[in-house]
């Protein structure tokens, strides 16, 4: 999965898993021209005015398909160090987010979610190709760049399938 340059409305456009309504209010990275498309296998990011708000949109069969994400609140958590389960990088207390997503539909609709580990900056493209660095560095592994991206995007679209 590479994700192509997408535009404002075609982000807000490919959510899968909130209402026409709450895609068109939530806030969209700016600067969207200056993001390391060639770099990314998704779109990630934080939202600035909620800290517990976070939105992934990944090319699937051509087309752009978003999802809003919910951060679980670790505030009475033990700091420890984890693992993302996407791109398998290792970060310190904090650098990983326990993300949650409404499902799709009607089970969304009927409360059903599903979470899972994922760097809390959503920058999973650049650590995995060495363009970013976590405070922890990376695991020793023989597998090649290509076959890591190739296993960020299957563990990518092993989420999405349970999303949607």
């Amino acid at each position: 999965m590479h994700v192509s340059p997408l535009t404002e409305q075609q982000i807000r456009a490919s959510f899968i898993n909130c209402s026409k309504g709450e895609a068109k209010r939530l806030n969209v990275p700016r600067e969207l021209a200056a993001q390391p498309w060639d770099d990314l296998d998704f779109l990630g990011w934080r939202d600035p005015q909620s800290r517990t708000r976070a939105y992934l949109v990944a090319e699937v069969d051509g087309a752009p398909v978003g999802v809003v994400l919910r951060a679980t609140d670790n505030a009475g958590g033990v700091p420890r160090k984890n693992l993302c389960t996407l791109c398998l990088t290792p970060h310190s207390a904090g650098g990983v987010a326990l993300l949650v997503a409404s499902r799709a539909g009607k089970a969304g609709a009927n409360g059903d979610s599903v979470g899972t580990y994922v760097c809390a900056d959503l920058q999973c493209s650049l650590y995995t190709r060495g363009k970013k660095v976590s405070d922890q560095g990376k695991l020793p592994e023989s597998l090649t760049q290509e076959q890591k991206v190739a296993r960020l995007n299957e563990n990518l679209a092993t989420f999405l399938r349970r999303v949607g």
